[in-house]
């Protein structure tokens, strides 16, 4: 029996991502079937069952997922050239903060810039995403740090995907770090963030995650404690920025409350990784701040490979400590830096990427998944992770739709 679907690609190599036992999940059909949206199908050159008025010949190029950023903050406002500039002229970070930079000088700049302006300037960073094969990027808040600016800025990133061919999705980050007006009593930061801001994102909904900072110059496990358990009263999932400058046991508290995944995580016991295991939790590697901040303690991969822990990058695209909007450049670092295979990269902007954003219709070519696709002219997905800005998709799809 014939069925009819909106578009048929045809004549291409499909690495699906799926686990399947064959490398980067490589299928052996060659054509894919899209229809409202969604995967239809996914059948062989001889199969005459799925039929369009709109054929794609893929010319044997390469068909992948869509890539998801996992890990963002790409809505703030005003940069920070000048602190980077200063950096290298022999200023140290306090110094720079003690006249107002680092973080509390983004949060200045958010909190003064209006919803227009922090869209305008999120559209064109989520662009240079978008144009490498990004179809999927979590953004977090986290430069506000009061009610009105961090719903803001909520509300700012849910809008981009008006304007996009790209799916977003927001995570609250209130506790990024302790703003000036809290600093001589940090718990009732604490306390604002669990009482008043978290119940404010749950009832609009405005975003799906609730992140915290977990360290030294952020906030103690007690604190990020306290922000879990007010993500779970109100139904929301956690995840934590852990062990990026020491072991707090700041991933094993997020593996105890079900955390969807833990970042950065440079300082990891590997004594902890089992519970990360047996919690389900994903291990976000970040290697563009590793690479920005000169740091030299690389994340255990090791001893996550051996524990099958599933192993996400992203970019953590954000104007301090990784102004980086390259999804391809940060896969490469992956590998050269962390020394991930190709075949983990890949898996780790695809398949695993979208288990850290808990979500489960893409990351995969898989039947009845959405149909974000990207199409590359390469002879091997490897070329992908070996080349630095050498690629662009030659034709892609969000939702079904060619754009």
């Amino acid at each position: 029996m014939t069925k009819q679907c909106d578009v048929v690609i045809e004549n291409v190599r499909i690495a699906s991502m799926q686990k399947n036992g064959k490398a980067y999940g490589i299928l052996s059909q060659s054509c894919v079937a899209i229809k409202d949206g969604k995967v239809l199908a996914i059948f062989g050159s001889s199969d005459t069952s799925y039929q369009s008025s709109k054929k794609v010949d893929g010319e044997n190029k390469w068909l992948l997922p869509g890539f998801i950023d996992c890990h963002t903050h790409l809505v703030y406002g005003g940069n920070r050239a000048n602190e980077f500039e200063q950096r290298l002229q022999g200023k140290t970070y306090t110094e720079i903060a003690q006249q107002g930079g680092g973080i509390q000088g983004t949060v200045n700049a958010t909190r003064d810039a209006s919803e227009l302006t922090l869209l305008t300037s999120a559209i064109k960073r989520a662009a240079r995403l978008v144009k490498e094969g990004v179809t999927c990027i979590e953004v977090k808040s986290g430069y506000g740090l009061d009610l009105d600016t961090e719903l803001k800025m909520l509300k700012v990133a849910k809008q981009i995907s008006e304007h996009l061919p790209v799916s977003i999705i927001p995570t609250y980050l209130g506790a990024h770090t302790v703003p000036i007006e809290y600093r001589s009593n940090p718990d009732d930061y604490v306390q604002f963030v669990c009482d008043q801001v978290i119940p404010a994102v749950a009832g609009q909904q405005l975003a799906s995650c609730v992140d915290v900072f977990c360290e030294s110059i952020g906030f103690s496990p007690a604190q990020c404690r306290k922000i879990f358990a007010a993500a779970k009263t109100h139904k929301l999932n956690v995840k934590a920025h852990v062990e990026q400058l020491s072991d707090l046991k700041g991933a094993k508290l997020a593996a105890e409350f079900g955390a969807i995944s833990v970042d950065h995580i440079e300082y990891l016991d590997p004594k902890d990784i089992p519970a990360l295991k047996q919690s389900g939790t994903v291990a976000v590697l970040l290697p563009g701040a590793f690479y920005y901040l000169s740091e030299t303690q690389k994340p255990p991969v090791a001893a996550l490979r051996a524990n099958k822990v599933p192993m996400a990058i992203a970019t953590d695209l954000n104007p301090g400590s990784s102004p980086i909007a390259s999804i391809l450049t940060i896969m490469n670092m992956a590998s050269v830096l962390f020394g991930l295979t190709p075949e983990e990269v890949l898996q780790g902007v695809t398949l695993h990427a979208a288990k850290a954003l808990d979500i489960a219709n893409k990351g995969q070519i898989q039947t009845g998944m959405d149909a974000d696709l990207c199409l590359w002219d390469i002879e091997h997905p490897a070329e992908l992770v070996y080349g630095i800005n050498q690629h662009r998709p030659a034709a892609k799809w969000f939702a079904g739709r060619e754009c």
